[in-house]
């Protein structure tokens, strides 16, 4: 690492110190900058290159943790965790909530009471599969053996939502795409919810063309933040929906395939399945 590298390095790990310590004042772009002795529009590129999202959003993903821990102890009201989180009123928290997590902070403390879900389970050529979806598009995919261990870990991720066991028409179509039916392609519909980083590293993956394969840092430069490739790694491992959104397809600079949420094994087969379609 060089000189200037480490420099800003502990600039950005003291500007997270201070936003973490202080988010509750909500300190502005301006106040985090002259506390480590930068211009705002300076500091502002440089912790974006090593965090990967602007320090306003960094801000924002403390804030909603904080809050998120408040109405799970599910003491404090609304009013109280906007308070407590700094914000001047429960409609910046319910925007905060919408904007993040893609839902109201009111849905949020009811655990997605009011979420309906349907989930199956299938073969494919990788084994097992589980396939969950909502009325409006796939939110889960995972494969997996153990089909108690598969709908335990769905009801993690949706702890109070309606679970109804049923293969509906949005996951036949997903599923088709085992079946070498590309024409669906086109009915794939998903319903995901993640910080506007993990959705545009998401977003990236689905723009990688099926039989090839790209590298954290390629993805990393694509989504204009080349020096967040750990950050890309971290998003792309916190991927809901297996082989739909192809992190698979993202492995080492080395040439090495790396690890995979659902088994490096398997990242090796569908690796060498996808090359395989490409000339059959």
């Amino acid at each position: 690492m060089s000189t200037q590298s480490q420099i800003d390095y502990n600039r950005i790990a003291k500007a997270i110190e201070y936003i973490r310590s202080n988010f509750r004042l909500q300190p502005s772009l301006e106040e985090v900058a002259e506390n480590i002795h930068l211009s705002p529009a300076h500091f502002q590129k440089i912790f974006t290159d090593w965090a990967g999202t602007s320090p306003k959003k960094f801000l924002q993903f403390i804030s909603l943790e904080h809050a998120k821990n408040l109405l799970k102890e599910e003491k404090a009201s609304l009013f109280d965790t906007a308070y407590e989180t700094g914000l001047s009123s429960t409609s910046r928290l319910h925007d905060l909530f919408v904007k993040i997590e893609g839902m109201s902070p009111a849905e949020y403390k009811n655990g997605g009471k009011s979420l309906s879900i349907h989930y199956s389970f299938s073969e494919s050529p990788f084994g097992n599969i589980l396939v969950a979806s909502t009325e409006k598009g796939i939110c889960y995919m995972a494969f997996e053996d153990n089909k108690e261990k598969a709908f335990g870990e769905l009801k993690q991720k949706f702890p109070n939502a309606f679970f109804i066991e049923k293969l509906d028409t949005l996951q036949k179509n997903a599923l088709s795409i085992f079946d070498k039916d590309w024409t669906k392609l086109n009915t794939i519909k998903l319903h995901l919810k993640g910080t506007d980083f993990q959705l545009k590293v998401w977003e990236s993956l689905l723009k990688i063309p099926m039989g090839k394969l790209s590298t954290y840092g390629s993805l990393a430069e694509k989504i204009g933040n080349p020096k967040a490739s750990r950050a890309v790694g971290t998003a792309i491992g916190s991927n809901p929906v297996a082989f739909l959104i192809p992190c698979h397809r993202v492995i080492q600079s080395t040439g090495h395939l790396g690890g995979y949420r659902w088994g490096s094994n398997r990242k090796q087969l569908i690796v060498g399945w996808e090359g395989s379609q490409m000339y059959s």
